[in-house]
C-alpha cells in the first residue's frame, strides 16, 4: 500500500473510509433515536420536534412530568461520565477536537475503545436531552477507522494523516448529508487559517460514498428540506452584512463561553463521572423554561425556517435561544459529557438569523418575507466563522437546506463573520494549528528539505532487543534492563511488527502478573517508519511519538531496527556535507564551513541577522545540544552551537573570527561526535 500509485490507493482508501464513515453515521443514527424514545420519551415523556428528513414531528406542546426532566437529563450525563471515566477518558468533550488532534499529534492514535466509548456515551448524552451534536462521534468513528488503516496498511505518517482527516469529513459528511461541504471540511478544518489540500481529493471519493451509503439507509432528503426559491435583492446585502458582525460575535461567545464553562467544571471538587451529571441536572430545569435547549435542536431550527412557525413563537424565546444554547451546551458537553458542538452552532446561528429577521421584518425595507433565508445565513455565518471552516459549513448548510442560491449573499455575513472571529484568533476547535507551517510535519518538509536525500536504511541502528509476544513480561524486563533500554519492539512469531512496550509499562505489569504474555502491552498506536523511506518521513513518525525511538520495519512489516534523534543527525550531517560540496562546486566561489560557537565571541548572544557575518554568508543549520534548529535571520546563537554554513573564501576568516573570536586563523574546531547507539 506505501507503494501504490496516488490514484489506486486513494480510490481504494477513500471507498472504504467512505463505506465505513456512512455505516458508523447510520449505525449512530440509529442508535441516537433509540437513546431520545427511552430517555426523554418514556422516562421524561416529552417528544422533541424533528427535522423534515426525521419525520417533521411537532413534538410536545407541554410536560406530562416536568419534575422527571431535570433528573432523566441528568442521569444521562451520570450514565455517560461513568462511561466515559471508568473505560476511555479520552473520549471526553466534542469528539471532532480529538479527531483534529490526532491528524496534528499521532494519526495512529486513535484506539478502538475510545471510538466505543465515544458512540455510547454520546447517544446516552444527547438522547437524555443533553444539548451536543451528533457529528463529534460520528466523526471519531470515521477518523478511528483512518487511524484503524494507517496501522493496518502501515500507512506513512503523512498518508496517516489524510486518512484521518479523510475520516473527519466523510462522517460529518454522511451524518449531515452534505457531501461536498463534508470533503472540503476535510481539508479545511485541521488548520485555522490554511488548508491540507492533499486531504481534498481523497475526501471527495470517501465523502461521496459515505453519502451514498447512509441515504441508502435514511433517504437522500436534505435535513432541513428544500428552502423556498430565493432572489437577492441588492438592499439585503445590508442586513446580511448586518447578521455578519452579529454571528461573528455570537461565535465568539460560544467559544469563550464553551471553554469558560468548562474551565469552571476543571475546577470544581467532585469526582469527575460526576460533574456531567451536575451540569445534565442544570440543563434539565432550564429546558423547564426552554425546552429548546434539549437534544441535537434540528427540530426547532426546522421550525424556525417557516414564517407562520417562527412568529408563533414567543420573541423572547427566539432571542434568548443563542444565549441558552450556549450555556446548555458547555453544561452538557463541557461539563465532561459526550457529543459535538457543530450541531449547537448551527441551532446557535440559526436563532441569530432569526431573531433578526422577527426585529426587522415589521418595518425594514427589503427584508424578506420567509425567514428561511436569515436563518440559513445566520447558521453559514456563525458556525463557519467559530470553526474556522467558513467555505466547508457554507456548502454544508447549503446541502442540509437545499438552498445553493443562497451562497451568494451568505458570502458577505460569513467573510465579515470570519474576519471578527480571526482578528480575535478564537476557535471551538483548539487542536487546529494555524497553517501548515505550525505543523511539525510540513515544517520538516520545508525546513529541512536535505532529509530526503537520505534513507532511514542508510542510518538505522540494529534492533539490540525485540520483545516476543508470547513471552512472559518478566522476561522482556530482564532484556531491557540488561540492555538499558526504554523499551523495544513487541514482534509476533514470524518477527512481524505489533507495537511497542515501554519499561514503565512492563515494570507495572510484572507487579500484577509477572506471566503475562508481553504481547498484551504492545501499543498498536505506536508509529512505524519503513527501512526505504526517506528521513523527512522517519523525523515525522519520530515527532508523533512520545518516546524517544521509533521501529524500523520492512516491507513485510518485519522489525529490522531503531530510528532516533542521534540516527537523524547522522543523516542530517551526511546530507548536508554532500549537500554543501555540491552547492559550493555550482556557485564556484563558496566554502563549506562548520564552526563552534565559542564564549566571549561577537556573534554569541546575537541573531544571526545582527551577527556581522561578512555579505554572501549563508547559516545553512544550527545544531544546538544535538538537536537540529530551523534556523532563520531570528536564531540567537548561543555558546557552544554548532554552525555550517557556506561563505566566500576570502569571507572564511571573518566567519570564524565572528564565531570564535580571536583573529579568525585559529585551528580549525573541534567537531563533535554524535553518538549513533540506538
Amino acid at each position: 500500500m506505501a507503494t501504490a500509485s496516488y490514484l489506486r490507493k486513494w480510490a481504494l482508501l477513500g471507498g472504504v473510509i467512505g463505506v465505513i464513515a456512512g455505516l458508523g453515521a447510520v449505525a449512530f443514527f440509529e442508535t441516537l433515536k433509540v437513546g431520545t424514545r427511552l430517555f426523554l420519551h418514556l422516562l421524561a415523556g416529552f417528544n422533541t420536534p424533528t427535522a423534515l428528513a426525521e419525520g417533521g414531528n411537532l413534538g410536545s406542546s407541554g410536560f406530562t412530568r416536568p419534575w422527571a426532566l431535570p433528573l432523566v437529563v441528568g442521569l444521562g450525563g451520570l450514565l455517560a461520565g461513568l462511561l466515559v471515566y471508568r473505560f476511555a477518558p479520552e473520549a471526553e468533550g466534542h469528539g471532532t477536537d480529538a479527531a483534529i488532534h490526532a491528524v496534528n499529534e499521532n494519526p495512529r492514535g486513535i484506539g478502538l475503545r475510545a471510538v466505543l466509548v465515544k458512540f455510547v456515551a454520546s447517544a446516552i448524552t444527547i438522547g437524555s436531552g443533553g444539548s451536543g451534536g451528533r457529528e463529534g462521534p460520528t466523526a471519531q468513528i470515521s477518523a478511528g477507522f483512518g487511524s484503524l488503516l494507517a496501522r493496518f496498511c502501515n500507512l506513512s505518517p503523512a498518508d496517516g494523516r489524510i486518512a484521518v482527516s479523510v475520516g473527519i469529513g466523510s462522517g460529518i459528511g454522511a451524518i449531515f448529508k452534505a457531501p461536498l461541504g463534508g470533503a472540503v471540511l476535510a481539508a479545511e478544518i485541521v488548520y485555522r487559517d490554511d488548508i491540507e489540500v492533499e486531504a481534498l481529493l481523497p475526501a471527495i471519493i470517501a465523502s461521496g460514498v459515505s453519502y451514498a451509503v447512509f441515504g441508502a439507509f435514511e433517504g437522500y432528503t436534505p435535513i432541513f428540506g428544500y428552502a423556498r426559491a430565493y432572489h437577492l435583492e441588492p438592499l439585503q446585502l445590508v442586513w446580511f452584512a448586518g447578521i455578519g458582525i452579529l454571528c461573528g460575535l455570537i461565535g465568539l461567545l460560544y467559544a469563550r463561553g464553551f471553554y469558560g464553562i468548562s474551565g469552571l467544571f476543571d475546577r470544581l471538587g467532585v469526582t469527575r463521572y460526576v460533574k456531567p451529571a451536575i451540569g445534565g441536572l442544570m440543563v434539565g430545569s432550564m429546558a423547564l423554561a426552554i425546552p429548546e435547549v434539549l437534544g441535537t435542536g434540528y427540530g426547532w431550527v426546522q421550525e424556525s425556517l417557516g414564517r407562520a412557525s417562527l412568529l408563533h413563537m414567543s420573541l423572547a424565546i427566539v432571542l434568548l435561544l443563542p444565549f441558552a444554547r450556549i450555556l446548555a451546551t458547555g453544561l452538557s458537553i463541557g461539563s465532561g459529557g459526550s457529543g459535538g458542538v457543530f450541531g449547537p452552532g448551527i441551532v446557535i446561528g440559526a436563532f441569530t438569523g432569526a431573531g433578526v429577521w422577527r426585529l426587522l421584518e415589521p418595518f425594514a425595507p427589503g427584508v424578506p418575507h420567509d425567514p428561511a433565508t436569515f436563518v440559513i445565513v445566520g447558521m453559514m455565518a456563525c458556525f463557519g466563522s467559530i470553526s474556522r471552516a467558513p467555505i466547508a459549513v457554507m456548502l454544508m448548510v447549503a446541502e442540509m437546506t437545499g438552498s445553493l442560491e443562497v451562497l451568494a449573499p451568505a458570502m458577505i455575513a460569513v467573510g465579515i463573520a470570519t474576519l471578527i472571529v480571526r482578528r480575535s484568533d478564537a476557535t471551538i476547535y483548539r487542536s487546529q494549528l494555524r497553517t501548515r507551517n505550525d505543523s511539525a510535519a510540513h515544517r520538516l518538509q520545508f525546513g529541512l528539505p536535505l532529509l530526503a536525500n537520505v534513507t532511514v536504511a542508510e542510518v538505522m541502528a540494529p534492533l539490540r532487543v525485540v520483545l516476543h509476544a508470547q513471552r512472559p513480561v518478566s522476561e522482556g524486563l530482564r532484556q531491557l534492563r540488561e540492555a538499558g533500554l526504554p523499551g523495544g519492539p513487541v514482534v509476533d512469531a514470524g518477527a512481524v511488527f505489533l507495537g511497542t512496550a515501554t519499561v514503565a509499562a512492563v515494570e507495572n505489569a510484572v507487579t500484577v502478573e509477572p506471566g503475562m504474555a508481553l504481547g498484551r502491552l504492545a501499543d498498536v498506536t505506536a508509529p512505524t517508519v519503513q527501512a526505504t523511506a526517506a528521513l523527512d518521513v522517519a523525523l515525522e513518525a519520530l515527532g508523533a511519538t512520545a518516546e524517544s525511538w521509533v521501529t524500523v520495519t520492512d516491507s513485510g512489516d518485519h522489525a529490522v531496527g531503531i530510528f532516533n534523534a542521534s540516527r537523524l543527525i547522522i543523516g542530517y550531517r551526511r546530507a548536508l556535507a554532500a549537500n554543501t560540496e555540491r552547492l559550493s562546486k555550482l556557485a564556484g566561489n563558496a566554502v563549506p564551513v562548520e564552526l563552534c560557537v565559542h564564549a566571549g565571541a561577537e556573534a554569541a548572544g546575537r541573531a544571526i541577522r545582527d551577527a556581522g557575518l561578512p555579505v554572501g554568508t549563508i547559516v545553512v543549520t544550527v545544531e544546538r545540544d544535538g538537536a537540529l534548529l530551523f534556523a532563520d535571520g531570528a536564531t540567537v546563537l548561543e555558546p557552544g552551537d554548532l554552525v555550517s554554513a557556506l561563505a566566500r573564501p576570502d569571507g572564511v576568516g571573518a566567519v570564524r573570527q565572528k564565531l570564535e573570536g580571536g583573529n579568525g586563523l585559529g585551528a580549525p574546531p573541534t567537531k563533535r561526535v554524535i553518538d549513533g547507539e540506538g
